[in-house]
């Protein structure tokens, strides 16, 4: 079992999906704990994937169709927002 601990910000940091089977204990910061599975948490990180690219005005890829210098890895996210109850 993987276990994930949840940052003062509300973040767990994520910058790749888990197998959706998977079952992935989180450790929330108000000392409770959930275990979710791989599949809900992928969910909770294409959710913001997808707010990260519309406040960045990205593209569906993650690319800014306007012309700059480019550095590796400055269009994606390493952290995903979790609060207890995201499991029901």
């Amino acid at each position: 079992m993987i276990t994930l601990q949840q940052d003062n910000d509300g973040f767990i940091r994520m910058d790749r999906h888990f197998p959706a089977s998977a079952s992935i204990a989180v450790r929330f910061s108000d000392g409770t704990s959930e275990v979710l599975t791989g599949a809900r948490l992928n969910q909770a990180y294409d959710d913001a994937v997808a707010v990260f690219r519309a406040k960045n005005h990205l593209d569906a890829k993650g690319f800014s169709r306007v012309p700059k210098k480019v550095f590796p890895g400055a269009n994606k996210i390493n952290v995903v927002p979790v609060q207890p109850g995201m499991g029901n």
